[in-house]
């Protein structure tokens, strides 16, 4: 006869792991924006000046950047319609916040967000296949994208960029990839890696590399600071909600 394991003792096994895994940062989750905005800060360790928040959606994380930093200049990156309108309600008072109704990658061109819903923080470049959550995926808009090196040159005139936010549903290496040389000005930069980047088959191994090949210590973010992430494994490849700093050695 088979041995068999009460199913109790796999559960039992199951949840240690998770909360092994969660103490790590890996799947801390997305509703972190305090410690984040925190841990990003104390990284930079000088007063910011400018900040890039790419993937703005509603404005939580660039409200949580001006609660801390008065006198910040945002630039606030938001493709879908729906959002740009709440987020042109939230800041229309504040003079240091530009809204971008841009979404941002490798290329310039014209593309679709898809998403469950229009304004869905799920919205991605990417149609996911997310019928196991019973979330279909079929909302889609027409929306324009451009490199951020393009922007950074025009817009910026090539100024230093204190602190990047990169939140934009398994499309943040093709983003990355569009900053050209913005990124030798780039101090410190956050970044989301999870569950979307099965659907655009995106590693942590290829962020892994692309930071160290240009000089940048990466930390994951934890419940109880900043991990630095001295060298790649393969357990690194965590596909729940996980957020992690790049900081410029330079």
């Amino acid at each position: 006869m088979p041995i068999t394991v009460p199913p109790s003792l796999f559960n039992l096994i199951n949840r240690v792991e998770r909360i092994a895994a969660y103490a790590q940062g890996k799947g801390y989750g997305a509703a972190t924006m305090e410690q984040e905005v925190k841990l990003l800060q104390s990284l930079l360790q000088t007063k910011p000046e400018l900040a890039i928040d790419i993937g703005g959606n509603v404005g939580n994380y660039t409200a949580e950047l001006r609660k801390k930093n008065p006198s910040l200049e945002i630039h606030v990156f938001e493709p879908s319609a729906t959002n740009i309108e709440k987020l042109t309600t939230r800041f229309k008072n504040d003079e240091l916040i530009t809204l971008v109704p841009l979404a941002l990658a490798d290329n310039a061109r014209s593309a679709t967000l898809f998403s469950d819903e229009p304004g869905s923080g799920l919205g991605s470049l990417t149609k996911r296949r997310l019928e196991h959550f019973n979330i279909a995926f079929d909302t889609k808009e027409t929306i324009n994208t451009v490199r951020f090196e393009d922007y950074w040159k025009t817009r910026l005139q090539g100024r230093q960029l204190d602190m990047v936010k990169i939140d934009i549903e398994g499309h943040e290496l093709s983003a990355l990839k569009g900053f050209g040389s913005a990124l030798e000005v780039t101090k410190t930069l956050q970044f989301e890696f999870g569950g979307c980047n099965i659907d655009t088959r995106t590693y942590f191994q290829d962020f892994w590399y692309f930071f160290k090949e240009r000089n940048f210590d990466t930390y994951r973010i934890t419940p109880l600071g900043a991990e630095k992430i001295t060298r790649y494994k393969e357990s690194d490849e965590y596909f729940l909600t996980t957020n992690y700093i790049a900081a410029n050695k330079r």
